[in-house]
């Protein structure tokens, strides 16, 4: 028997996300990414060593910021006892059973909230610029490093951000309830950008 198709919040957008995408910004969709939310004592050391051996992470202990391991998973810090670790698609229930067993009797919280949100990708020389036009935050790699990660609004939608190595951009996680609006809010801040934008990049 074929496996069923996953469908995403964002099936309907494909076309118009890539239409809308030219050399100067582009806009793509990562909407099954793994997510596993985490809450621990930061003070416990035995804790944070145990989920290191699990994840292959050193949590980050320093606000707004995210590290990423030898493999396939990042960290984002979201708050002094609350990380969200993010992965490969599919691999979320297993990451969240491993740092269950790993964990033991330490009082930890362990979510696999991979159905909640989706991945948007915008990416190239202006996409700074675009998001610019909806966040207040300054974007630019002096203030936003490459390990930065934040919690702020897009175009009135809370997200999580942060910047992309390759191809250079900016990931924002967005909540289904609001994927479709922003989504739709991006590719509509692209269209100066489109085909036959000549502008360098603003850097």
């Amino acid at each position: 028997m074929a496996d069923t198709p996953l469908h995403t919040p964002l099936d309907d957008l494909a076309d118009a996300m890539t239409v809308a995408s030219s050399p100067a910004v582009a806009l793509a969709a990562m909407p099954l990414l793994a997510q596993v939310n985490l809450r621990a004592d930061p003070a416990d050391a035995v804790a944070l060593a145990a989920i290191a051996g699990a994840t292959g992470l050193d949590l980050p202990t320093t606000p707004n910021i995210r590290v990423t391991g030898d493999g396939d998973w990042s960290a984002l810090w979201l708050g002094p006892d609350e990380w969200l670790l993010v992965g490969p698609e599919g691999a979320g229930a297993d990451m969240a059973n491993g740092l269950r067993t790993a964990l033991g009797a330490h009082h930890v919280s362990v979510v696999d909230v991979s159905a909640n949100r989706v991945g948007l990708d915008l990416t190239g020389p202006r996409a700074a610029d675009v998001l610019a036009k909806g966040c207040a935050l300054d974007l630019h790699p002096r203030v936003m490093g490459p390990d930065a990660c934040v919690q702020t609004v897009v175009a009135k939608a809370p997200v999580m951000l942060h910047r992309l190595a390759e191809p250079a951009g900016f990931r924002l996680l967005v909540r289904n309830s609001f994927a479709h609006y922003l989504t739709d809010w991006l590719t509509d801040a692209m269209g100066e950008y489109g085909a036959g934008f000549g502008g360098e990049d603003a850097g």
